[in-house]
């Protein structure tokens, strides 16, 4: 499938983003091992969250849809031994947390996963599980793999770096042992485990960087309300900082702080944002976001503990950079390079083909702003994130923007370019 972008004279308007991917990941799962039912409204009807529920459905779940809305039936935390391989797609949020769920459970799973999935690393949830006393049979880095699960015994974890999908598996390993455990990282990472735990009973302690959960719970299914993603937030707070003259209302967007970098850091380079309507769906803070375009902007440093809080907006916070004045540097973002792509290999050879002036390093890019950008043709890798982050570009650019490999936006966004058709004015 391919795009093609052209340089509208401004945005204007108002939409809701898509529901938040984290979260609806998260409602599933939980709504699984709850007791009674769960319903999730305006969850991510989007092919990473299709995986999390098929997979779901083939341990035994009872998962009905009715538009924007599901109701799960949890199974008060006993799944039912799948037939067959559970097939987690594209998404590593499906495979790392649900090994962690797997790991409690008395019976032997397989999860497979597309080309895309097989080659990114899984290393850093199979060795805690196991030291919880899981049986991971496989490479021990790569899917396919073999899960035993039960009889599992708490754990206190230093996670080597700051990763909420390596946090929420072994915390979801923790429900099912007895005793305490705790998870210790580096920097803080999206904190939407504890928050969705806490939500559905389980005691829960944080500090700063430490988690601690007390394990075997009784988990009580409950309404969720799914807040936008600010991770697709940011493509149109981007977009709409870009193009002078737009005014974009960006509606319900979860601006959870250990999540909300990418406003901050686009603040700090002079867009003209600000939060409205403040409020909460149950733990998680949501608010509506207006943007105003035509600020200039300035060139930032992104490195150290705010990573964490923007790894997903990074490769749209670099499109930002290539029109402000001076250098953007990115750094500590070595993460980038086991995404669904190379992120930083990707994204600095597809914006190279419209000009960019982008330097890879080893764990980020330095990036020369004030780019004057010229419509070419670009591919998105097989990767959501770089196929919007480069659209977003081609609304600055001179010329048409040819995007290939376009049917990747449907990974998190399926309604991405309707919703930007919808504020473009020509």
């Amino acid at each position: 499938m391919q795009i093609i972008i052209t340089a509208p004279q401004k945005l204007q308007g108002a939409i809701k983003v898509s529901g938040d991917k984290s979260i609806t990941h998260r409602a599933l799962l939980l709504g699984a091992l709850a007791e009674g039912i769960t319903t999730v409204e305006d969850f991510l009807e989007a092919d990473d969250c299709r995986s999390t529920m098929g997979c779901l459905r083939s341990l035994g779940v009872t998962i009905e849809e009715s538009g924007k809305k599901i109701q799960i039936r949890g199974r008060n935390m006993m799944l039912r031994e799948a037939e067959a391989p559970l097939y987690a797609g594209n998404s590593g949020t499906t495979a790392r947390l649900l090994l962690g769920i797997l790991a409690g459970q008395p019976f032997k799973t397989t999860i497979i996963g597309d080309q895309s999935l097989s080659n990114r690393p899984m290393k850093r949830v199979v060795e805690p599980l196991m030291q919880m006393g899981a049986e991971i049979a496989g490479d021990g880095d790569h899917l396919p793999l073999s899960i035993s699960g039960g009889n599992l015994h708490p754990l206190t974890y230093n996670t080597p770096q700051a990763s909420a999908q390596v946090k929420s598996a072994v915390l979801l390993a923790g429900l099912f042992a007895e005793g305490k455990t705790t998870v210790i990282e580096p920097a803080a990472s999206r904190d939407h485990t504890e928050l969705m735990l806490k939500s559905f009973g389980a005691e829960i302690e944080t500090d700063d960087c430490q988690v601690t959960l007390k394990g075997r719970p009784l988990l009580k299914g409950l309404p969720v309300r799914v807040p936008g993603d600010l991770s697709a937030a940011a493509f149109f707070m981007v977009a709409a900082t870009l193009v002078p003259g737009s005014e974009v209302l960006l509606k319900s967007v979860g601006v959870n702080p250990t999540r909300s970098g990418a406003i901050e850091v686009l603040q700090q380079m002079g867009a003209d944002l600000e939060l409205r309507n403040q409020q909460k769906y149950g733990l998680e803070p949501v608010a509506d976001i207006m943007v105003r375009g035509g600020a200039q902007l300035s060139g930032v440093t992104i490195a150290g503990a705010m990573i964490p809080r923007l790894i997903d907006e990074l490769p749209v916070l670099a499109v930002a950079a290539l029109s402000a004045k001076g250098q953007t540097v990115i750094r500590d973002a070595r993460e980038l390079r086991v995404k669904e792509s190379d992120r930083i290999a990707a994204l600095s050879g597809e914006l190279r083909k419209l000009g960019a002036q982008i330097t890879e390093t080893e764990d980020g890019m330095t990036i020369k702003g004030q780019a004057r950008l010229k419509g070419a043709r670009v591919d998105s890798c097989g990767d959501h994130r770089i196929a919007m982050s480069l659209a977003v570009a081609g609304l600055t650019a001179s010329g048409d923007t040819n995007i290939n490999g376009a049917e990747a936006i449907a990974i998190s966004y399926p309604q991405f370019m309707t919703d930007l058709r919808s504020l473009s004015i020509f």
